[in-house]
């Protein structure tokens, strides 16, 4: 079988590339990459700590017979008789009280979409545009906010087009993917793979259902399909058709089905947002027109006009304020329904974990405020890092004083602090590009 070596995928990855660089046409042989190889480094990239799926196996229950199970998937991933599983779905709640379906596969179903995904992949980055950011290699969404804000500080303002995707996970339309996948794939193992993912069902509270629409729930292929459609429907149209007719300079930021456009003049951004709608409907899909909107992005007047509209976009608020040269420029806060979000977390988190050990608490608090820097922390986001910092030590401090009827004040408290500090809120240096 040969040993597992990361470098031998990464080659044939590399071949799958150049083949795609100068084939333009669908190619038919690529199922042939995926060997018992290809699947461990499949294994490998998947995540272990997830939880199981509809059959209950965990990562390490699946990896005792690691070869054997491996061999198995193989075969009848190849013969057509692998069957995928239905994806069972929870609910997390969303920051406007609603809530958001989330799918969880088998581990097994997770290795396959992974292995498939190895394989499209090199191929589709020969395709995809500059513009897209989202769940690509090497790319991330603080690579979009620095691109957004660069090309507006480039063009001085101008006009804004936020656009909000109804439920386009849910509803993205089988037929017209498979057709779009079909103009680069002509593979039949992989055809069938997606096929069957695209149907396989949805099982939650022992209720089973089928979608007619939208990506497989929960999995690594449903990103990169998702990215596939939005490639034809939005950013090949912008590059292709949209583009050369405006009168004015445009540019288009996308992050999975987030994205943004902006406009040198204001022509340009009404006939586009006339147009945006009827582009969308005849892929399936519609935008939410409450959460679709034309704003005039310029800095402020100095005559003291009107002041100019903010932007929300990946979480962040994007507003014009003075540098301390005193230069008009576009800073970075966190937006407050993700603010507001966010500590709606901790205080539900410290309420139900509250007589738990402290220094279990801690740990979690501490990998809560971690990753909110990591995340927020832009070069100018410290008073919102500070705001969410003293919010979390103030939900930690009341729930801590429910475990007894004494109480506990905010002395004791900040006793306490000292012995499980928390991490300090300030940027992070990696992100010094996102906000130069």
């Amino acid at each position: 079988m040969g040993t597992s070596s990361p470098s031998n995928v990464s080659t044939k990855q590399q071949r799958i590339a150049s083949l795609a660089k100068v084939e333009k046409r669908a190619l038919t042989t690529l199922a042939h990459h995926i060997d018992i190889e290809w699947l461990k480094e499949a294994v490998r990239l998947t995540r272990k700590d997830g939880a199981p799926g509809i059959d209950g196996v965990t990562a390490q229950q699946y990896e005792e017979q690691l070869e054997e199970n491996l061999q198995s998937l193989l075969n009848r991933a190849k013969s057509g008789e692998y069957r995928a599983p239905a994806v069972r779905r929870v609910f997390i709640p969303k920051g406007d009280g609603s809530q958001r379906p989330i799918g969880i596969p088998t581990f097994e179903d997770k290795v396959l979409q992974r292995a498939v995904h190895m394989v499209l992949e090199p191929l589709y980055e020969q395709e995809f545009h500059d513009c897209s950011y989202g769940f690509r290699p090497g790319r991330s969404a603080h690579q979009a906010l620095h691109s957004l804000r660069s090309q507006m500080v480039e063009m001085r303002g101008g006009w804004v087009l936020e656009v909000d995707i109804k439920s386009f996970f849910d509803t993205l339309d089988h037929r017209q993917l498979q057709q779009l996948v079909r103009r680069r794939v002509g593979d039949g193992v992989l055809l069938r793979l997606i096929g069957k993912w695209l149907n396989a069902g949805v099982q939650h509270a022992g209720d089973f259902s089928r979608p007619e629409a939208g990506t497989p729930q929960g999995g690594v292929i449903s990103p990169l399909l998702a990215n596939i459609y939005l490639h034809e429907v939005l950013d090949e149209w912008v590059e292709k058709e949209v583009k050369p007719r405006l009168e004015g300079r445009a540019f288009l930021v996308r992050y999975a089905d987030d994205f943004v456009m902006g406009f040198e003049r204001e022509v340009d951004a009404r006939r586009v947002m006339e147009v945006l709608p009827k582009r969308f409907a005849k892929y399936g899909l519609t935008l939410h027109p409450e959460k679709t909107r034309l704003l005039r992005y310029e800095k402020p007047r100095d005559d003291g006009g009107a002041p100019p509209e903010s932007l929300d976009f990946l979480g962040f608020t994007h507003f014009w304020a003075k540098s301390l040269q005193g230069w008009w420029v576009i800073k970075q806060k966190t937006a407050t329904s993700r603010l507001t979000r966010a500590l709606k977390r901790v205080r539900v988190w410290c309420q139900l974990h509250r007589h738990r050990p402290l220094k279990e608490q801690h740990q979690h608090l501490c990998r809560v405020v971690r990753g909110h820097c990591n995340y927020y922390g832009v070069i100018g986001n410290s008073p919102s890092l500070a705001r969410f910092l003293t919010e979390v030590k103030k939900a930690w401090h009341k729930w801590l004083g429910r475990r007894s009827q004494r109480g506990m004040s905010w002395v004791r408290f900040t006793e306490l602090l000292r012995h499980f500090a928390l991490p300090p809120a300030r940027p992070n240096p990696r992100l010094r590009r996102a906000n130069p």
